[in-house]
């Protein structure tokens, strides 16, 4: 089991740790601020958190963060990110996840050592502008150039047919691996026999042209 460093709780990095933590992962917490520490223990959003000045490279040797296979650092201020992410790389932790608040704090991360960065706002900004073009997708995930793994929410035409019926495989070139039910249960292999009822989600991989088109459907 790999073992993971989040520094920095503020609504981002207790994001990550939450994630981490739920999914059974070993997460360990790191924030400057006592309180912020005990309040994320308190809540149960990870269940090992400690308080430290993660700038101060001294420490972070004692903690034994070298340990560590994956470091996310989640501090929003400029000039603390790069000391942390600096003294994690020195400290050698092989790969960092660089929180960065603008692009030319981006290129000091990369520059010394950050492995990836990413601009949380910029997604969040994509995410709000996709979702607002697209209304009847929930999410997706690209895994070729041509396929997609798509959440869509069934359109009226679907109401009260089975995938058999409709033919889904077929005429829309896509297959149903998975329905989310208006009451938030999942069924995760459809039968060809199941209905699809209003309020479904359908989970489905499908190729591009279907992916427009079920974006049109009502």
């Amino acid at each position: 089991m790999k073992q993971y460093l989040v520094i920095g709780l503020g609504r981002f990095g207790t994001s990550v740790a939450q994630t981490l933590y739920e999914s059974n992962e070993e997460v360990l917490a790191i924030d400057a601020d006592e309180e912020i520490v005990q309040d994320c223990i308190n809540e149960n959003i990870v269940d090992n958190a400690i308080m430290i000045d993660a700038t101060d490279s001294k420490s972070l040797k004692e903690l034994g963060v070298s340990n560590y296979d994956i470091a996310f650092v989640c501090v929003g201020e400029i000039e603390p990110s790069i000391m942390i992410t600096l003294n994690l790389k020195e400290l050698g932790i092989s790969k960092i996840i660089a929180k960065a608040v603008s692009k030319s704090h981006g290129k000091v991360l990369a520059k010394i050592g950050a492995t990836k960065v990413i601009y949380p706002e910029e997604y969040m900004g994509r995410r709000v502008a996709q979702l607002a073009m697209e209304p009847n997708l929930v999410e997706h995930l690209r895994f070729s150039a041509n396929f997609l793994l798509l959440e869509v929410k069934a359109p009226s035409i679907f109401w009260g047919k089975s995938i058999l019926e409709l033919d889904i495989r077929k005429k829309y070139n896509s297959n149903v691996v998975g329905i989310k039910k208006a009451d938030q249960s999942f069924n995760p292999n459809p039968l060809a026999t199941t209905v699809i009822e209003k309020g479904d989600v359908l989970l489905m991989i499908t190729d591009n042209k279907t992916a427009d088109f079920f974006e049109n459907l009502k």
